[in-house]
């Protein structure tokens, strides 16, 4: 069957026929990559084509992993297929994404502390981030806007409400860590804070707090969300 085109196949054995007809869940691995890569080449069905890609890399953890130059190695991979797949590995990683932040709330300078907090563990340089709330103080997105030592140079108020905008966030939390473990703000951490409050109020985002996580312990510079 697999030496013809799928467009010459009896409708019921299409994938995407069958898909449509039985759902996702039913179709082997090499059926759901040929209905994103929509059409084979090089002589080759799209199942075909897929086949040979999971018979190289083995796993999908490798065929997302694998470089342009890897994937454009298989005869039939051009450029078109190679975004086609790539851009459905992102769909799944933000989806991915988004379930994690299912249920999360951030009501309390300690909720921010306690969900934060493993995710900072033991990392040696600065990171912040921009938690994006709705008007429940539900997490619906997280950016990481910056590593390195917190500056004004560094925080540009474009790049920390970028993504709050476009995900027309009620309001939003920032949030970095100290890598030495004192939470005690610097002289740069309040500077960053004001302006980022100030330009929260300019655009129409309430900042929430700002929370600097530390060894077992969190300072919130404004305390209110």
């Amino acid at each position: 069957m697999a030496k013809k085109p799928i467009r010459e196949w009896p409708l019921q054995e299409r994938p995407r026929e069958r898909l449509l007809k039985e759902g996702p869940e039913g179709l082997s691995l090499s059926q759901l990559m040929a209905i994103v890569l929509r059409t084979g080449g090089a002589g080759k069905s799209a199942i075909e084509l897929a086949m040979e890609l999971i018979e190289r890399f083995e796993t999908l953890q490798r065929i997302n992993e694998a470089s342009l130059k890897e994937l454009l190695e298989i005869k039939g991979m051009g450029s078109a297929k190679v975004a086609q797949l790539q851009a459905a590995f992102e769909l799944g990683r933000r989806l991915m994404r988004e379930s994690s932040y299912s249920g999360v709330i951030l009501s309390s300078p300690l909720q921010v502390y306690e969900y934060y907090s493993p995710k900072m563990k033991g990392l040696k340089k600065e990171v912040f981030y921009c938690a994006m709330l709705d008007t429940k103080n539900r997490l619906i997105k997280e950016i990481k806007v910056s590593e390195g030592t917190l500056t004004n140079s560094l925080i540009h108020p474009r790049e920390a409400f970028k993504e709050a905008i476009k995900e027309s966030a009620h309001a939003v939390i920032f949030i970095h860590n100290h890598p030495s473990g004192d939470p005690a703000p610097s002289p740069d951490d309040m500077k960053v804070t004001n302006i980022l409050v100030e330009a929260g109020r300019i655009i129409g985002i309430k900042v929430l707090d700002h929370v600097i996580i530390g060894d077992g312990k969190y300072t919130s510079l404004l305390g209110n969300p």
